[in-house]
């Protein structure tokens, strides 16, 4: 059988409240982030009794290893970014139905309630910091999911047995256009010796996607009477980890050194280029590395550029991942070195925009998880 299109399905542990949703990764825009939409079906118990149902978006972010979770201590912080209530519905709702909520309407019936969510564009993107081999327990990083429970308030203590959450992620693909392309230029002098050698590092585009290869063009012209002995190019990413107080650090995760067309004497110069592949493949089990946000068992690869609106005005809560080109020339234990730095984004593409009809008979894939936990499970696909 063909499927035209696919939902992914999660019951309460009791059975009472189904949620169903189209789609788990939803697209920021930086200007605004697509709505969190889906359909919850509810029990006849619960129609009969008229059961208040609340939805909620959080957004969850691990900042310290779950074994070190001792004494109290916890280093895990949870934001509500949006919540309401779902069931009974508000007598008016201007809210538009997609042709998905549509469709889903009419094949669940009548205890079948849609939903919708709108959040910040601020709110972080979802990234996971690699572990290392010997961790355990939830990874750090920003996570989301969505959040459905039978309670008498939205503030009201939940139940395991009631409530039921699926893992969602806030993503970002590649700008249609490309920025201006990337050049710096470096110089260094030397105390009591004439002349300065020059640096100067160009990137052939500004946008890169992942997987392909960054030519790096290299031009060194040397005016002193320092002599370049080795070159060595990497790929850098920066991690800032936001929780009201900034903390950062780096890896390198592609790198390339080489004494090729060294020394490079006084007077002379050299051009050439250097090419580096930045992949998660060359970076396993190493832990801190940025990836992109993980839902499921698939296959991960290297967090993205996270693209902001307003660079300077950072939110208080979230990881910030960028990349930068560095090549560093080494003149010797009494000439010391010479860097240069470049940033680039590197992202996934966008998608085909190109929408799938969605038709009355259209028949749907659903992809069903495990209730026995609040937890986000593995899936498992079946016909």
């Amino acid at each position: 059988m063909v499927y035209n299109f696919k939902v992914f399905k999660k019951c309460a542990p009791n059975g009472k409240v189904t949620l169903y949703m189209g789609k788990r990764d939803f697209v920021d825009h930086v200007s605004g982030v697509e709505p969190i939409d889906g359909i919850i079906v509810l029990d006849d118990e619960y129609v009969r009794d008229n059961r208040k149902v609340f939805g909620q978006v959080v957004c969850s972010f691990r900042y310290g290893r779950e074994e070190d979770e001792v004494m109290g201590l916890n280093f895990q912080k949870e934001l509500c970014l949006a919540s309401e209530q779902i069931y009974p519905r508000p007598e008016k709702s201007d809210k538009e139905q997609t042709k998905l909520q549509e469709r889903l309407l009419k094949k669940l019936g009548s205890n079948a309630v849609p939903f919708t969510f709108n959040i910040s564009p601020n709110a972080p993107s979802s990234v996971t910091l690699q572990q290392g081999e010997d961790d355990n327990g939830d990874p750090c990083g920003v996570s989301y999911y969505v959040k459905i429970f039978a309670g008498d308030s939205e503030t009201d203590r939940t139940h395991r047995r009631s409530t039921v959450t699926l893992g969602i992620r806030k993503i970002q693909f590649a700008p249609t256009k490309q920025g201006q392309q990337p050049c710096t230029v470096v110089r260094k002098d030397f105390m009591l010796s004439p002349g300065e050698l020059e640096l100067e590092v160009t990137l052939d585009k500004q946008l890169y996607l992942h997987g392909e290869r960054i030519g790096v063009n290299i031009c060194i012209r040397n005016n002193s009477n320092k002599m370049v002995k080795k070159i060595k190019a990497m790929i850098q990413q920066g991690v800032d980890v936001v929780l009201f107080q900034n903390g950062s650090y780096r890896n390198t995760v592609a790198s390339l050194e080489t004494s090729e067309g060294c020394p490079i004497q006084p007077g002379s110069c050299l051009q050439k280029v250097m090419y580096l592949t930045p992949l998660l493949s060359s970076n396993k089990q190493r832990r801190g590395v940025a990836l992109d946000g993980q839902i499921k068992r698939q296959e991960q690869c290297l967090a993205s550029t996270t693209l902001l609106a307003q660079p300077d005005q950072r939110d208080a809560f979230g990881i910030i991942v960028s990349y930068a080109v560095k090549v560093k020339l080494f003149l010797g234990a009494l000439g010391g070195e010479l860097s240069a730095e470049l940033p680039f984004v590197l992202m996934h593409p966008k998608p085909g925009s190109k929408a799938k009809v969605i038709h009355a008979d259209s028949q749907a894939d659903v992809e069903t998880f495990r209730q026995d936990t609040v937890d986000q499970q593995a899936s498992v696909d079946f016909d």
